[in-house]
């Protein structure tokens, strides 16, 4: 794993930060929690691409809160089409 950040999917719509920071400090520091509320995804960064290996192993098809967590390596993200809205 060349990051440090992990993706995580198909999270119930009412975990918190909290409640992940909690789930993934067991495999290393957490530096930062992003939860997309109402999504069902956010985003952790760990202290080392090494923790952040562990973390995913361990956790990527385990049960959460009811539902089967889905984690892995953030991507970049996608460049958005600029939209020129001055052209009538």
């Amino acid at each position: 794993m060349q990051g440090s950040k992990l993706y995580v999917g198909n999270l119930n719509y009412s975990a918190t930060s909290g409640d992940l920071r909690e789930l993934f400090s067991k495999y290393g520091e957490v530096r930062s929690v992003n939860v997309i509320q109402g999504r069902g995804f956010g985003f952790i960064e760990m202290s080392s691409p090494s923790e952040a290996e562990k973390a995913k192993e361990a956790l990527d098809g385990s049960e959460f809160q009811g539902r089967s967590l889905r984690v892995d390596e953030a991507r970049p993200p996608r460049g958005r089409p600029r939209r020129d809205y001055r052209g009538y």
